[in-house]
């Protein structure tokens, strides 16, 4: 059983539960919360906010399920406004996180579509413009992950849809809106430690996760002139309806996460932090840097 207070000392290697996280053939690609067995936590009945993003305004991709409903909650308990988008097959898992984030009292909206197209994220950034009054915060965690054991079955289509929605579409929606960003602005992209560890099977994927760490250093670079800080968060094995949905293997999702120092896969609720802490101005003079949440599979 685990212990839903953030702030209570705990044993880490058993605050959350280390069972099976069984294989259902019924989840779709994109997968759902809704369909995810065993349930994961985002933060529902435990994430205290404290005022940290009081006023900000945000847009969070892939914020429907997964480590992005959990940012999106603790954005919202933390007093940012929040624009979450997401497919439109992911309505279900997109209306609970509304519900979530409405309960904290902010702003809270929804834009639905793919960042696989240029002009979708254009609309998405100005959508979320008007519906906010600006953007301060831009978190791209949205991504495609597919396994795929045989490079001869690794199909052009796949590698370039994996390219497409995780680096291209990161690319257009930081273009779009960092001219609208005041100094100050927080981008946060999310990387992996796919990015410095890649596994066989994930070569489209973890390629992505290279780019977008590389992506992530230069723009900060680019941006910090404006007062624009961009970092990343690279997280470890996270049980989200990705890995359930051909994200890993059938055979490896019994034992997914376990081979990690801590011995057992994170839940989305464990990454929520270091994107709250990457989009106050508590990490001011932070930027460029990728903050590992990895369960002890650490980055070099």
């Amino acid at each position: 059983m685990k212990n839903n207070n953030q702030f209570s000392m705990q044993d880490p290697r058993k605050q959350y539960s280390t069972g099976n996280t069984a294989h259902d053939p019924s989840q779709p690609d994109p997968g759902l919360d809704a369909k995810l067995s065993p349930a994961a936590d985002h933060g529902e009945d435990s994430y205290q906010g404290s005022g940290r993003l009081q006023g900000r305004k945000a847009l969070i991709t892939g914020g429907d399920s997964g480590i992005g409903r959990a940012v999106a909650i603790a954005f919202a308990r933390e007093g940012a406004d929040v624009v979450i988008n997401y497919l439109p097959s992911e309505q279900q898992d997109g209306e609970t996180t509304l519900k979530h984030m409405k309960k904290a009292g902010v702003n809270a909206y929804a834009v639905p579509g793919d960042i696989a197209d240029e002009a979708f994220c254009q609309e998405l950034v100005a959508q979320t413009i008007s519906k906010l009054g600006s953007i301060d915060i831009l978190v791209n965690n949205a991504g495609k992950q597919q396994f795929v054991a045989e490079l001869a079955d690794l199909s052009t289509e796949q590698f370039q849809r994996t390219f497409t929605t995780n680096v291209f579409a990161m690319f257009w929606l930081c273009k779009a809106a960092e001219k609208h960003m005041p100094a100050g602005a927080s981008i946060i992209n999310t990387s992996s430690i796919q990015s410095y560890q890649p596994s066989a099977g994930l070569l489209d994927y973890a390629a992505t996760k290279g780019a977008i760490t590389n992506f992530t250093k230069g723009l900060a670079k680019m941006l910090i002139a404006k007062g624009i800080r961009v970092n990343a968060v690279a997280p470890g094995p996270i049980w989200t309806p990705l890995q359930q949905s051909g994200g890993q293997p059938p055979e490896k999702l019994d034992n997914f996460g376990k081979h990690v120092p801590m011995g057992r896969p994170g839940q989305p609720a464990e990454l929520a932090p270091a994107y709250v802490f990457l989009a106050s101005q508590e990490s001011s003079y932070m930027t460029a840097e990728v903050i590992g949440v990895t369960g002890g599979e650490h980055l070099p």
